[in-house]
């Protein structure tokens, strides 16, 4: 049988791999968001388009890095 510490740590990173994977579908939502970036540039709002880009890549690095601390290194 497990013990609570071994099933404290897969919690752990199945937590941190799921916020990995969020902050990859933030990523990819940025990349829809930069498909209509000309169509932004001809209405005159690219400042805002870039703006959303830029705060989606941080939102998903800061998913990603998140993500990464919280799995920890792999048990031996």
């Amino acid at each position: 049988m497990a013990n609570a510490s071994e099933l404290r740590e897969q919690g752990k990173r199945e937590t941190g791999g799921s916020l990995m994977f969020i902050g990859l579908a933030v990523w990819v939502a940025g990349l829809l968001v930069l498909f209509f970036l000309p169509a932004g540039m001809k209405m005159g709002r690219e400042s805002m388009f870039i703006a959303l880009i830029a705060g989606l890549g941080l939102l998903g690095a800061l998913f990603m890095v998140l993500g990464y601390m919280m799995r920890g290194t792999p048990d031996e």
